[in-house]
């Protein structure tokens, strides 16, 4: 009867550990990965899901950022299912080769998935830039042409030369009238003043 017990409990002990060998590894749903592209874009990778997978990269370049996402059923693969860590280091080793994470890459393959179905690979099923760069950048082009009109209209405004007036030349004619007058109202009677001052001026040339 002992015996009986001790093989029950052998039995029950080796199929219970046989079910957590079968039972597939769960991954965090939070798991991300950092790496630069080949351009040296600074990269983010994040994956959520278990049955259909989805995958996102962020990426920065140069005041400009950029996104994709890419759905997949990695699990189909068994040796994802065995060891998805790796399967994402390998992911993020190939981006790493190209120049841009979005554009360069339509469909993410592993090598260790290379026999596994259709359904396993990762394609990309959207992409685009943040609006928000893209509202900078026409703020930064309008700013820098403002400043580029102001600096014109400052310019034209010191460069304009002062008006000068010409002065007139009657300097030594005031000076011949201002004399024959004075003659005049010596020697001649008051009427005659001007007429005086006319032919005096007229001889002193």
């Amino acid at each position: 009867m002992k015996s009986f017990a001790l093989i029950f409990l052998v039995v029950i002990y080796g199929v219970g550990g046989l079910g957590q060998k079968l039972k597939p590894k769960k991954r965090s749903s939070s798991e991300e990965i950092n790496f630069r592209t080949k351009t040296k874009d600074v990269c983010t990778m994040s994956m959520s899901g278990d049955g259909e997978v989805k995958l996102r990269i962020d990426c920065k370049s140069r005041g400009m950022s950029y996104w994709c996402e890419f759905t997949g059923k990695p699990a189909v693969c068994r040796a994802f299912r065995n060891n998805p860590k790796v399967y994402w280091n390998q992911i993020a080793a190939e981006l790493r080769k190209l120049p841009h994470a979005c554009e360069s890459a339509q469909v993410l393959k592993t090598t260790m998935c290379q026999k596994a179905p259709a359904e396993a690979l990762m394609k990309q099923v959207a992409a685009g830039m943040e609006p928000e760069d893209l509202e900078n950048q026409d703020k930064v082009q309008k700013t820098s042409s403002s400043l580029r009109g102001a600096g014109r209209n400052s310019i034209k405004k010191i460069g304009k030369p002062p008006v000068h007036i010409k002065p007139t030349q009657h300097g030594q004619g005031s000076e011949n009238e201002t004399e024959a007058m004075k003659l005049a109202r010596e020697h001649c009677w008051e009427s005659l003043h001007g007429f005086c001052s006319y032919i005096i001026g007229f001889f002193r040339g």
